[in-house]
């Protein structure tokens, strides 16, 4: 099954019974310090969204809400509860997308193989794709009929700090942290110490978009990722959102064993246990 669907093809299947769309906005405050906070995106899917989607809550129903870590998953039951709620069956297909730059979108499909369901897939260059094309918005609210998502975890799909820790020592894992630049090098930090962990190399994930926010072409992608495909890899970020886009990435492109670390800097860089690099000229 393709993972990337085309706006064309999705104005073309809007009325597909199994069809559940699902916006996953999730909104960026700046803040006066430089810094940012996450705000859910459903005032924004209120005010408009494609038509037939429902809204995929990362801030809501699809995390741990009493977790300190933002966007902390769920359990498999958990998010297979909150999906079905949403109308995700086990014989649905799904198209998600977001705002922004489709990481959000990235993050809702990995938890949903995550879970075990495969029949996922993102719109290419998500809402503005939709919007510069000139197509049509409804302002509806869309609530899709409850059904059954039955969890098959995958719990190796998702990485947590032991793993990442004990993977700084065995060089038959490759650690990739997928921020821009300047953070992994540590010159800027939105956490609690700069730099990135030891052995990561960086592949920043706005680097997978063109300037259209379309997803590069996948001979570019592989020029990006061009490490052992069957190595087991472990993609973060700062909350694994980001990290989620490039997993995407990397499992269209045939990778078979990587893991997201969705916790994050935001839970290694607070631990003074753990180690970090700052780069230095």
């Amino acid at each position: 099954m393709e993972t990337l669907v085309s706006t064309e093809w999705l104005s073309q299947h809007l009325d597909d019974p199994k069809l559940v769309l699902l916006d996953c906005t999730v909104n960026q405050v700046p803040e006066d310090d430089g810094g940012f906070h996450n705000i859910s995106g459903r005032a924004e899917y209120d005010l408009g969204h494609i038509p037939s989607a429902g809204f995929a809550d990362l801030k809501g129903e699809l995390c741990d809400a009493n977790s300190p870590i933002e966007f902390a998953v769920p359990t498999p039951e958990q998010f297979c509860t909150a999906m079905a709620a949403l109308g995700v069956g086990d014989d649905s297909r799904v198209v998600l997308y977001d705002a922004s730059y489709s990481a959000w979108a990235a993050r809702v499909w990995w938890m949903l193989r995550w879970v075990g369901f495969d029949r996922a897939e993102l719109l290419d260059g998500g809402l503005k794709a939709w919007t510069d094309e000139a197509r049509p918005l409804s302002t509806e609210p869309v609530k899709h009929p409850a059904r059954q998502l039955s969890p098959a975890p995958r719990p190796e799909l998702i990485a947590d700090r032991d793993e990442v820790l004990a993977s700084i020592d065995d060089d038959a894992v490759c650690l990739i942290d997928t921020l821009p630049e300047p953070y992994y090098r540590g010159e800027a930090t939105l956490y609690a110490r700069p730099g990135h962990i030891p052995g990561a190399s960086n592949i920043c994930g706005l680097d997978l978009l063109d300037k259209s926010g379309h997803f590069k072409p996948d001979v570019e992608l592989a020029a990006m990722h061009n490490g052992d495909r069957n190595a087991h890899t472990i993609t973060y970020c700062g909350g694994g959102i980001m990290a989620s886009a490039n997993a995407f990435a990397m499992t269209r492109l045939g990778f078979t064993d990587v893991a997201v670390y969705t916790s994050s800097l935001q839970e290694w860089a607070a631990d003074p246990s753990k180690p970090m690099v700052v780069e230095t000229d």
